[in-house]
C-alpha cells in the first residue's frame, strides 16, 4: 500500500517540530559547591549566538538593548550573559568572532588583570555546532576553520580537567563570577554564584569539574549577570560582547 503525504503535510511537520524545538524551555538548575550556591545553566552550542554590535555598528552593552533588537526581528529572547572581559567603549579584549567575522584578533600581550593570567583561553563554535574550548596558545598554534562565533577571555578554570596551575585552594579573593565550560555531551555548561554569593578561582573551577567539564573559561567578575526567560526588559551592567538565545 502506498501512501500518500501532500508537501502541505510535510511542511506542517516541519514547523511544528520547529515550534517544539523553539519552545523547549531552558532550566536553571541551582547548584551548590564548596559552601557556595551557583546558577548553572546546559545548552546545546546551536542554540548560542554572541551579540556586540547593532546593525549600525553601535556596541549594545546591555542586555535590555539586546532584547529590544530581537524583539523587533520577531524573536523571543530566552537566556543572556556577559561574554568576558572588555576594554573602554565595550570594546572585547581578545578575539571576537560573529557571524563568521573576525571581528577583534587573538590578543597574546602580557599585562596585569585576569584576562592576562596565562593561560587564558578561546571558545568558539563552529558552523557543524561543535565546540572548541582550549588554550589561547592552542589557538595560536592551529586554528580551525569555519567559526560561526568565538571569544578570547582569561583565565582559563580547567584544562584538560585539571585546574589552572596559578589557582591556590587557600586564595581569600572570593568575587561574584561567571564562567562557561563544555560537558561530556558537547553542551554548554554556563555557571555564575548567586547574586549574594562568592567564590575564589580554584573553587570556581571545582564546580566545573564537578558538573562533567574538562575544560572550562572564566568570563568576567564582580559586575556580571544572567537573564532566563525573562517576561520584561532586563536592566543590567554595561558589558561588551553577550551570550543571547533567541528563538
Amino acid at each position: 500500500m502506498k501512501i500518500l503525504i501532500s508537501s502541505e503535510t510535510v511542511f506542517l511537520l516541519i514547523s511544528a517540530a520547529t515550534v517544539a524545538y523553539a519552545a523547549e524551555p531552558i532550566r536553571e538548575e541551582h547548584v551548590a559547591h564548596a559552601g557556595t550556591r551557583f546558577l548553572v545553566i546546559r545548552l546545546e552550542p546551536k542554540r548560542v549566538q554572541l551579540a556586540w554590535k547593532d546593525a549600525v555598528g553601535k556596541p549594545f552593552r546591555s542586555f535590555e538593548r539586546v532584547q529590544a533588537d530581537r524583539t523587533a526581528k520577531g524573536e523571543t529572547v530566552k537566556f543572556l550573559m556577559n561574554a568576558g572581559i572588555f576594554e573602554p567603549g565595550g570594546i572585547p579584549s581578545g578575539l571576537h568572532i560573529e557571524n563568521g567575522e573576525l571581528l577583534r584578533p587573538l590578543n597574546l600581550a602580557n599585562a596585569a588583570g585576569n584576562f592576562f593570567l596565562k593561560p587564558n583561553g578561546v571558545i568558539i563554535l563552529h558552523r557543524d555546532a561543535h565546540v572548541t574550548l582550549t588554550t589561547s596558545e592552542d589557538w595560536q598554534r592551529n586554528p580551525r576553520d569555519g567559526a560561526t562565533w568565538g571569544i578570547q577571555a582569561g583565565p582559563m578554570l580547567l584544562i584538560n580537567g585539571s585546574r589552572h596551575p596559578a589557582f591556590l585552594k587557600s586564595s581569600e579573593n572570593r568575587l561574584h563570577r561567571n564562567g562557561v565550560g563544555l560537558d561530556a555531551q558537547g553542551r554548554l555548561v554556563f555557571a555564575m554564584t548567586d547574586r549574594s554569593e562568592e567564590t575564589n578561582l580554584w573553587n570556581f573551577a571545582g564546580l566545573f569539574l564537578e558538573l562533567g567539564c574538562k575544560n572550562a573559561l572564566f568570563l568576567d567578575g564582580d559586575i556580571s549577570g544572567m537573564a532566563v526567560n525573562p517576561q520584561a526588559p532586563v536592566k543590567s551592567n554595561l558589558f561588551g560582547a553577550i551570550f543571547v538565545v533567541s528563538e
